[in-house]
């Protein structure tokens, strides 16, 4: 499974970007039902080998969909510096 940042804008170019990736994946793993046979993060998507343990990838992707994209926001809106900021806000 892959998806995508909209407009396929580089936002993985930052560890504390892809550690909220990273954090999330995890978060589903412990506590959602997720298996994870491969991962790999690109700049601007995202590349999962899954499965649901409960049958249902589409509730839990979702929810990982909702919370991560949520999370990166706060990350960009707080880092100054950070160019994406008018793209993704």
């Amino acid at each position: 499974m892959s998806f995508a940042v909209v407009y396929w804008i580089d936002v993985f170019v930052r560890e504390e970007y892809y550690e909220v990736i990273i954090q999330s994946l995890d978060y589903c793993r412990k506590n959602k039902g997720l298996e994870i046979y491969c991962w790999c993060i690109m700049p601007s998507h995202i590349h999962l080998v899954i499965r649901a343990k409960e049958s249902n990838p589409e509730v839990v992707l979702g929810r990982f969909k909702e919370f991560t994209s949520k999370q990166l926001c706060i990350k960009i809106e707080e880092n100054i510096q950070e160019s994406r900021r008018e793209w993704l806000l």
